[in-house]
């Protein structure tokens, strides 16, 4: 089955900052839960290379817009491998592949009776490359999202016909009522089409930096059409020899709130117009805040992703970022919020469970794992936790899968203590000949002693096939260790595995490298 998701492709004009880092890591969480599931998976992200913003900074530094972009592209490229994203392709909206595709498709928006010539007159702001309606201006004519004066703009252009769409979005979203996720969203989305939609932009013919309209070699396409046209034309050439269009798309894509506009009105409406079917789902995602001010390349307040993985590794950051701030709403992030987490929940919850779980099955069994049932009650917490995880995955809901496996991570720390191997493993080592001695008493430390050691070692399994998608190296490296590295979902279930031998296995997360 053929499973595509997609980033939003990032803008060049600047290097890429921990917001960027946050929706490829998302993206990444639900590629990998898919590629578990057995799905042949296309996941898709990339730069966004045109437009006036990247022409204006061009200009600014005195070098062409195409040199501004291939040297920034590559640092969002360079992104992927640091975050451990697994991404298929990485598209360059500058790839003659990709304009030859956007020439195509909105020549046949052209054909089919979508676009037409006029004037537009209106607000602009040249920091989201958007004509902003009245309903989007904040106080004193700026930009709500940037904060910067909206510019007055007045030009000849090709315009999109997307107050034609209003009735097929209005029905999208009644027959489709979790298109797009959270319903905050879906919500804020709907409020839009329902405030009447006009037509809008196709063109734009005081800009020369962006692909040729080919029936007005004068204009360039917008960007954002060129742009949001990456999740359809990647699909044409983003594995060698395969067109993947039919098997790959509708997709799923991941985008911030401040795109919403583009992706969840503009991009269905313009397929609807190509005739090509709308995506399968958008999710949404919040903001990242530092000092409680939206992280933002134009305002400075950044975090770099290099330099927090640098120092805590990519695992860390991913589980960082995924349990601090939950999907779709906005949240504060900080390195001390990292360090804390790191520490709390990776070093001393899951990583001393799995450490303890496999030394103990070295003591006291050899480093063989007992081969008998898990524990009923442990079982029973545990089943049925991959479907659920999966649901809530495809429903967008991240940090809430995530909640419901770490709920477990608890428990199996909790089942430790009220078990107390150890003190299981003192009874098995009495004296048989010591006055008082009882056989059965020794009978049951060792059954459940075995029980407790197959259960935790089972339970940490179960947890690193469910954890893959946010800690995708330190849950291999335990696997290996449990000689059991299946990576597959169905796999997902107390009980299944098999109860072989374990090896060292140094801590998965050093509490050294919080100390830094």
């Amino acid at each position: 089955m053929g499973y595509s998701v997609t980033t939003p492709i990032f803008y060049v004009n600047a290097a890429p900052h921990l917001g960027h880092a946050y929706s490829t890591i998302v993206a990444d969480v639900l590629a990998r839960n898919h590629r578990q599931r057995g799905d042949d998976v296309f996941f898709l992200t990339g730069t966004d290379e045109h437009g006036e913003p990247v022409a204006n900074v061009a200009r600014d530094r005195g070098i062409t817009p195409q040199e501004l972009v291939d040297e920034n592209a590559p640092k969002f490229q360079a992104m992927g491998p640091v975050l451990e994203s697994s991404n298929d392709f990485f598209i360059r909206t500058s790839d003659p592949r990709h304009k030859a595709a956007v020439q195509e498709i909105l020549t046949t928006v052209k054909e089919n009776g979508w676009v037409y010539e006029g004037q537009y007159e209106g607000w602009y702001c040249p920091k989201c490359a958007d004509f902003k309606t009245e309903s989007e201006i904040a106080e004193g004519n700026t930009c709500p999202i940037h904060g910067v004066p909206l510019l007055r703009e007045s030009e000849t252009n090709w315009f999109f016909k997307l107050s034609a769409f209003q009735e097929r979005l209005e029905q999208l979203y009644a027959d489709r009522p979790d298109w797009v996720v959270p319903q905050s969203r879906r919500n804020e989305a709907l409020a839009f089409i329902k405030g009447g939609l006009q037509d809008v932009s196709l063109s734009r013919n005081q800009i020369t930096w962006g692909v040729e309209v080919p029936w007005d070699l004068d204009h360039v396409f917008y960007v954002w059409w060129d742009a949001l046209l990456n999740y359809v034309t990647a699909l044409r050439f983003g594995r060698d020899g395969e067109d993947l269009t039919a098997s790959h798309w509708p997709a799923t894509h991941v985008i911030g709130k401040d795109i919403l506009k583009f992706h969840t009105i503009y991009w269905p409406a313009l397929l609807m117009a190509a005739e090509l079917e709308v995506p399968t789902r958008v999710m949404v995602g919040g903001f990242l805040l530092v000092g409680g001010t939206k992280m933002s390349k134009s305002l400075g307040n950044v975090l770099d992703p290099f330099d927090a993985i640098e120092q805590y590794g990519a695992d860390a950051v991913r589980f960082y970022l995924l349990r601090e701030v939950a999907f779709g709403s906005d949240g504060s992030v900080s390195l001390e919020g990292l360090k804390l987490r790191y520490e709390s929940e990776l070093a001393n919850d899951f990583g001393n469970l799995a450490s303890r779980s496999t030394a103990m099955v070295r003591r006291y069994r050899d480093s063989v794992v007992p081969d008998v049932a898990v524990d009923p009650v442990v079982a029973a917490s545990f089943a049925g936790l991959g479907d659920t995880v999966s649901r809530m995955l495809d429903d967008g809901q991240i940090s809430q899968a995530l909640e419901a496996i770490w709920e477990r991570v608890r428990l199996l720390n909790r089942f430790v203590e009220e078990q107390a191997p150890w003190t299981l493993a003192k009874a098995e080592k009495v004296d048989p000949t010591s006055e008082g001695f009882d056989p059965d008493e020794l009978t049951r430390a060792t059954a459940d002693l075995d029980r407790v050691l197959r259960t935790l070692v089972e339970g940490v399994r179960v947890l690193a096939v469910l954890l893959h998608p946010w800690l995708p190296s330190s849950t291999v490296v335990l696997l290996d260790a449990l000689n059991v590295p299946d990576l597959a979902w169905s796999g997902a279930e107390l009980g299944t595995g098999a109860a072989g031998a374990v090896g060292d296995l140094a801590p998965l997360f050093p509490k050294d490298r919080a100390a830094a």
